[in-house]
Parts: C-alpha cells; sequence; structure tokens
C-alpha cells in the first residue's frame, strides 16, 4: 500500500487558507462584503475572490450555505 492509498483526502475545511477561514467566519456576521474588506484591509473586490474561492472549495454556491457548513465544521 503505497502512501497516498492511506492519506484520507482533505476535506474542504483542511483546504482553506487562513484568510478564506477568516473570511468565512465573517460571513456569518451580519455585515456587507465591503465590511468585511474595510475590517480586513482589503479592497471589495479582494473579498469577493476570496468568497468565490471558498465557495469552490467547500462546495456551496450561497452565503446562507457557506455560514451553515462554516458551523458545522466549527468555523466561526
Amino acid at each position: 500500500m503505497s502512501m497516498l492509498e492511506t492519506t484520507a483526502p482533505l476535506t474542504g475545511a483542511e483546504t482553506l487558507t487562513r484568510r478564506e477561514r477568516v473570511v468565512l467566519a465573517e460571513l456569518a456576521e451580519d455585515v456587507t462584503l465591503e465590511e468585511i474588506a474595510t475590517r480586513l484591509f482589503v479592497t471589495r473586490n479582494t473579498v469577493k475572490s476570496q468568497v468565490r474561492s471558498v465557495y469552490r472549495k467547500i462546495g456551496v454556491s450561497t452565503r446562507a450555505e457557506a455560514v451553515a457548513w462554516a458551523e458545522a465544521h466549527g468555523i466561526r
């Protein structure tokens, strides 16, 4: 058995970067992307890109689904 065969596949939570985890946690708050950007000292477009990346990695397509996923995986 090779090393690859014994390694468990990565879940969405394990593939998220630290910043993506922060953005995901921020999505749970009742704030706009602009407000998240201001809090994180980045542009709204940067936050939009990070949100798209999070959605893709965890397999969701809405903010509500992302927030539910985050709560189920202990990200807050």
